[in-house]
C-alpha cells in the first residue's frame, strides 16, 4: 500500500507541475508582443481546406516558435461572419467578399486585404460498387436541381435505383458553388443529403451504393502516395465533361494538371483575407502561406498553389 501511494502521489506531482508549466508558457505566450512571427491569433477557415490549413499552421509555428495560431474551421457563412464582426483579422475562403461587405468592413476602419494562395477543384465520388464513372455537367446540373432522381435516368442500365445527393453542410462553400457555377443560381434539390464535413461524405459513399457525393478535391488524395496521383481507395472519383456526351477521351477526374490547365470543369480559386492594420501575425502567415515553403505545402495536397509551377502527368487511362 505504501509503495501504491508513493506512486499516486508522485504521479499527481508530475501532473500538477505539468500544469503550472503550461499554465506558465501559455501566459508567456499570450504576454508576447504580436508581430508578423509572434504573438496569439484566432483566425477563421472554411472546413474543406482544415487538412491544408493545419499543415501550414504546424510548419509556421515550428518555424517561428513565438506564434500562436488558433484556427476555427467552419462554414462559410460563419467563417465570412467571424470576419465581418471582426472575432477574427483572417479568413480563408473561396470567394472574395462583396463590394457591400468591404464597405461594411471599411466603415469600420478594417480594410480587407485579398490574396489567392491556390486553385481548388469540386469533385464528384460514387461508391466503388458504382459502375458509372462518367457524366457530363448537363447530367450533374439536372442531378442537382432534382430534376433526375434515379440513377437510371443518367445511366438507363443502371440498377442502383433512387439517387442519394450527398454534400458537407447546407451554408458549405461547396453548396454556394454548386448553386452559383452549376445550377446559374437555380436552388438546389429538396432531396439534399447533408454530412456536416467533408469526411463524413466519404465515409458515406463508402458505404451506400447508390449515393453521389460532392466535396473539396484536396480530401479525396490517396494519403499513402506522396505523387498526388491516385485516389482515395475508399471510393471513385468521376470524371466530368463539358460535352453533351461524356467518354474517357473527353472527360476529366481533379487531378492538379487538369486544375492548372483548366481541362476539370468544376474549379474555383482560395483566397486568405485578412483584416490586420497593424502588420501583425495574420500579414505574416498570409505571407507564409505565399512563400515558396507555404505554396509548397499546397503543392502537396494534390490542389494547385497560387505561384508554384506542377508536374504535368498523363493520368487519362485511369478513367
Amino acid at each position: 500500500m505504501k509503495i501504491k501511494r508513493s506512486f499516486c502521489f508522485s504521479v499527481c506531482a508530475v501532473f500538477i507541475l505539468a500544469g503550472i508549466f503550461a499554465a506558465c508558457n501559455s501566459s508567456k505566450k499570450k504576454g508576447i508582443t504580436e508581430t508578423p512571427t509572434s504573438g496569439l491569433i484566432k483566425i477563421s477557415a472554411d472546413q474543406t481546406f482544415e487538412p491544408i490549413m493545419e499543415q501550414e499552421i504546424d510548419v509556421f509555428e515550428g518555424l517561428y516558435p513565438k506564434a500562436n495560431i488558433i484556427p476555427v474551421y467552419a462554414d462559410e457563412v460563419d467563417v465570412i461572419t467571424s470576419l465581418l464582426q471582426d472575432s477574427v483579422r483572417l479568413a480563408v475562403t473561396t470567394r472574395r467578399l462583396s463590394p457591400k461587405e468591404v464597405e461594411t468592413l471599411n466603415a469600420r476602419k478594417l480594410y480587407p486585404k485579398e490574396v489567392k494562395i491556390a486553385t481548388d477543384g469540386v469533385a464528384l465520388i460514387v461508391n466503388k460498387a458504382n459502375p458509372d464513372t462518367l457524366i457530363t455537367m448537363d447530367q450533374l446540373r439536372r442531378i442537382l436541381t432534382g430534376e433526375v432522381t434515379e440513377w437510371n435516368q443518367v445511366y438507363p442500365e443502371s440498377k442502383l435505383g433512387k439517387l442519394q445527393l450527398v454534400f458537407d453542410n447546407p451554408n458549405s462553400s461547396t453548396v454556394r458553388f454548386a448553386i452559383d457555377s452549376i445550377c446559374a443560381g437555380k436552388p438546389l434539390s429538396k432531396n439534399l443529403n447533408a454530412q456536416d464535413n467533408n469526411e463524413n461524405v466519404i465515409d458515406y459513399v463508402s458505404e451506400v451504393p447508390n449515393a453521389i457525393g460532392v466535396i473539396g478535391a484536396s480530401w479525396i488524395g490517396n494519403k499513402n502516395d506522396s505523387t498526388r496521383l491516385s485516389f482515395s481507395d475508399k471510393i471513385t472519383v468521376m470524371g466530368i465533361s463539358r460535352d453533351d456526351v461524356a467518354y474517357p477521351s473527353n472527360s476529366y477526374q481533379p487531378y492538379q494538371a487538369y486544375l492548372a490547365m483548366g481541362l476539370y470543369p468544376l474549379t474555383r480559386d482560395v483566397y486568405i483575407i485578412t483584416t490586420d492594420p497593424k502588420s501583425g501575425l495574420p500579414s505574416g502567415f498570409t505571407t507564409f502561406v505565399g512563400s515558396d515553403k507555404g505554396q509548397r505545402i499546397i503543392l502537396k495536397t494534390g490542389i494547385v498553389p497560387a505561384t508554384q509551377a506542377i508536374r504535368i502527368v498523363n493520368v487519362r487511362e485511369n478513367l
